[in-house]
């Protein structure tokens, strides 16, 4: 049995602490310590925890070092700020422990080579927390890519679609600032990136990128009639008449983890989405180029009618286009996260000089599209061989950051950015093998049309 300790109780833990509590792991996994910066939040968690865990230890977190002494885990799960990742995962290494973290595994270059640093220094593991890899429609995709379905790739369309519930939720949290949270490039596309260097089989090169704050910003609340609003929702004069107002009286979760315990550290949960302090982008577009010749064109939009993506990927035998919708969420509002909606979740191949066909969709229940819970086994239970290679370390981790963090140097230097110069001595991950470049295809046509197609 392997034993754990927690550091970072916010809303981000409860995947973690549900999964202790639900005992499903019981003989494979132990927690035994909880530690945050809030002394009302660790009070809080360890209340919930208390009937699973009577003798479950609490600290501070500037006592996370003695906690690692005290209980000799076996491994840290480090789910606190963006920007405090790398200080936990390294702490852990450096006291011979494994690390297993929250995406993003951190928010810059420099603190990304400090965990590269470490790692190779220490010989300890880093896992790092895709969920999206292991959500069933992602793997299909993975699979069908592996078996040839469009041969080798050459390039991929990839569209993601945050709406104006679950998006305008990042302009309201310290996610708001990029000192915190690397901005969405980082902190939200790394599940991206992640997953097209995984579909791939390969790792980005170059990137260019443009973005900005197009729509939380004060034009936007003009526009909305919302000139006069508050800094944060609470105590806003025109929460009346604005869409975006936020009460967390209504959120049990919310209320007991940020609101109800204020007073400890000051954070506030609800700051208005529209604050001239926001330094974060709601529009990125990204192009980048891969090992191996491929090329990505992405955006990502934050105030979208609905949630979810489109992505494409065309290749030398055809095309394979892959819509997912998802349900929308507030992190902390008791909704399940990332719920797929079974009837906007398609994949549909079209070869070169046949007919294309649909594939029925792989469904999954659960949070970040049936992802979350197949995760969990795989880290904390005793999982069968995976073809598919859906773990990451702190090398896959590496370059999903990576690609955002060049992608944010675009932006503001107007430059491509080549991924090999933002840190040294990072080898490239080992992926399940994809079609290769010299593949023979055989001419065979279905459709009465030399070169041409018929959908169907």
């Amino acid at each position: 049995m392997k034993s754990y300790v927690l550091v970072g109780l916010g809303s981000r833990s409860k995947m973690f602490t549900n999964l202790f509590c639900s005992g499903e792991f019981k003989d494979s996994a132990k927690l035994l310590a909880i530690c945050d910066i809030n002394l009302g939040r660790i009070k809080l968690k360890a209340d919930i925890l208390s009937k699973e865990f009577p003798g479950l230890a609490c600290y501070e977190a500037k006592d996370f070092d003695r906690m690692i002494k005290e209980q000799n885990p076996d491994c840290v799960i480090v789910c606190t700020t963006d920007r405090t990742h790398d200080e936990y995962i390294c702490r852990a290494m450096e006291s011979g422990r494994d690390a297993i973290t929250e995406k993003p595994m951190t928010i810059d270059e420099k603190k990304c080579q400090k965990i590269i640093n470490t790692a190779k220094k220490t010989g300890r593991n880093v896992r790092v927390t895709f969920n999206y890899r292991y959500s069933p429609p992602r793997s299909q995709v993975k699979e069908l890519l592996m078996d040839g379905a469009i041969g080798k790739i050459l390039s991929v369309e990839f569209k993601w679609m945050l709406d104006t519930n679950h998006g305008a939720d990042y302009f309201r949290r310290w996610h708001r600032n990029k000192v915190n949270s690397g901005g969405l490039m980082v902190h939200k596309a790394t599940h991206h990136f992640d997953l097209v260097n995984w579909w791939l089989g390969t790792v980005p090169e170059t990137v260019f990128a443009k973005g900005d704050r197009l729509f939380y910003n004060e034009k936007q609340a003009e526009r909305f009639g919302l000139s006069g609003h508050s800094e944060r929702c609470l105590n806003c004069p025109v929460k009346n008449r604005c869409n975006f107002y936020l009460d967390m009286n209504n959120f049990e979760i919310m209320r007991g983890l940020y609101l109800d315990n204020e007073k400890y550290d000051g954070y506030l949960r609800d700051r208005c989405v529209f604050g001239d302090d926001i330094d974060i982008e709601d529009f990125m577009s990204v192009t980048v180029g891969y090992k191996g010749g491929a090329i990505l064109n992405y955006s990502l939009v934050a105030f979208s009618p609905w949630e979810g993506y489109r992505v494409v990927f065309n290749g030398t035998k055809g095309r394979l286009e892959h819509l997912c919708q998802e349900s929308s969420y507030i992190n902390g509002d008791g909704t399940v996260q990332g719920a797929l909606k079974p009837e906007g979740t398609l994949i549909k191949i079209y070869p070169h000089f046949k007919t294309p066909y649909s594939v029925q969709v792989k469904q999954g229940e659960g949070s970040h599209g049936g992802g979350d819970i197949v995760m969990l086994n795989d880290i904390f239970g005793n999982p069968d061989p995976d073809p598919l290679m859906r773990s990451a370390d702190y090398i896959q981790g590496s370059y999903s950051i990576l690609t955002g963090i060049a992608a944010n140097k675009s932006i503001q230097t107007g430059q491509q950015i080549n991924v090999s110069e933002l840190v040294s001595g990072l080898k490239e991950p080992i992926f399940p093998p994809m079609p290769g470049e010299n593949e023979q295809i055989p001419y065979v046509s279905d459709t009465g049309l030399k070169g041409g197609v018929v959908i169907k």
